[in-house]
């Protein structure tokens, strides 16, 4: 497997030359069935597969997946030997940084206790074999909400945070890893096409100060017109961001790419990768309620078939976890979860059901959903993988990735 850097320039040769255009796919694994189809996906289109972790997701405590880093690549590679693929798939670190771990921001930890958590954790990705690390300093708690951290500052602690890795990397005996640094969010202050070329320059003369060029990153995760409440890609600001990084061996990278309403137009802009991870959770969701109401259809056809409850509990689970709160409007505050209507409260469940998935009241509700179905369908968990799989299969065709890896290997 060639290392993802080799990747990028050679996606950067093909652009120049005019012979292609590709833009490479991460997966946020924030579920198994998640995970499972984007190796599903990867090995019936011949496309390398990125997987881009949170530390919410997956880390040293489990994370709300379950898995340490070690387990995670671990069931990669089990879905990889159940699909028969042997080719490319890059477990990933996504935004590694202080108070980045939602844990860290509850316990209230200190810029130096976070930064040794975070440091703790980037030896562990290492460890377990992660190909990339996406090194995140751009959020400060000791500064007033919404402050941007100053460049130079964020340049320093992304230098410090690589070079840790870097000497781990060393006494552990492992090949290189690659990087990718920056941030979509406004709070990083890398949104200014200005500061964005600050950031750059001082963390090339950052990390050839510490004899570090090599760690150089090949992915800049650029702000291009995708957020959390935004769907359409701006391409004339990646073809700007474009022109600023592939001289420096590097692509552009987007956050946010979820629903986006044009992905076809990511490759012919010059971006290099895209995330893409709530929307799979919406497509895991949407799949089980399906099952849910096929089961609804079964017991008119089997009266003594016991419904599982799995919507009901799922939704106790998101409840319960305290997680819905972050998502009310302005006018829902304060009010109680029952208050809520019901469509809102759908809409709540939905989003905050990838925290929730590993719980055992909802694992053990989704094993008697697909028991219940077995004698009508043979695989209810392959239904849901089929589901996820072709919401994936849309940014694989957008992105030209179908048979890329013939392309991408051809030096």
């Amino acid at each position: 497997m060639r290392p993802l850097h080799e990747l990028i320039h050679r996606i950067i040769e093909l652009r120049q030359t005019s012979a292609a255009q590709v833009c490479l796919f991460a997966a946020c694994p924030n579920s198994a069935a998640v995970l499972e189809a984007a190796v599903l996906v990867a090995a019936r289109n011949n496309a390398p597969m990125l997987f881009a972790a949170t530390l919410n997701q997956v880390d040293r405590d489990g994370g709300y997946t379950g898995w340490s880093a070690a387990q995670f690549v671990a069931e990669m590679e089990r879905y990889a030997a159940k699909y028969k693929w042997t080719g490319p798939l890059y477990p990933c670190l996504d935004h590694g940084g202080p108070w980045l771990k939602d844990r860290h921001t509850l316990d209230q930890l200190s810029l130096a206790e976070s930064m040794d958590e975070v440091k703790a954790s980037l030896t562990a990705c290492l460890a377990a074999g992660y190909k990339l690390l996406h090194i995140d300093p751009t959020v400060d708690r000791t500064l007033p909400p919404n402050a941007p951290v100053p460049i130079d500052l964020v340049v320093e602690r992304t230098v410090d945070l690589i070079a840790h890795s870097e000497a781990e990397r060393e006494r552990l005996g492992l090949p290189p890893v690659d990087y990718e640094v920056g941030t979509e969010e406004v709070h990083g202050g890398l949104v200014d096409l200005d500061n964005f070329r600050r950031f750059l320059y001082g963390l090339r003369d950052q990390l050839a100060a510490r004899q570090l060029p090599h760690a150089w990153p090949c992915f800049i995760v650029g702000k291009v017109g995708t957020d959390l409440h935004t769907s359409f890609f701006d391409p004339v600001t990646a073809a700007e961001l474009f022109a600023i990084v592939a001289p420096l061996g590097s692509l552009i990278k987007g956050h946010y790419t979820d629903w986006v309403e044009n992905p076809e137009a990511y490759p012919a802009s010059g971006m290099g990768g895209a995330n893409v991870g709530p929307e799979f959770t919406t497509e895991e969701y949407l799949a089980l309620a399906e099952l849910e109401a096929k089961e609804s259809a079964l017991r008119r056809s089997r009266p003594g078939t016991k419904p599982a409850g799995f919507l009901a509990a799922l939704e106790q689970a998101v409840y319960e976890s305290g997680r819905w709160k972050k998502w009310l409007q302005a006018d829902e505050q304060g009010l109680a979860f029952s208050s809520l209507t019901a469509a809102r409260r759908a809409w709540l469940v939905q989003t905050g059901a990838r925290y929730v998935w590993t719980v055992p009241a909802v694992q053990a509700a989704r094993v008697r959903l697909y028991a219940n179905l077995g004698p009508v369908l043979p695989d209810p968990h392959q239904v849901v993988v089929e589901r996820i799989a072709r919401a994936m299969e849309r940014y694989v065709v957008a992105f030209h990735l179908f048979d890329a890896n013939t392309l991408l290997e051809n030096t």
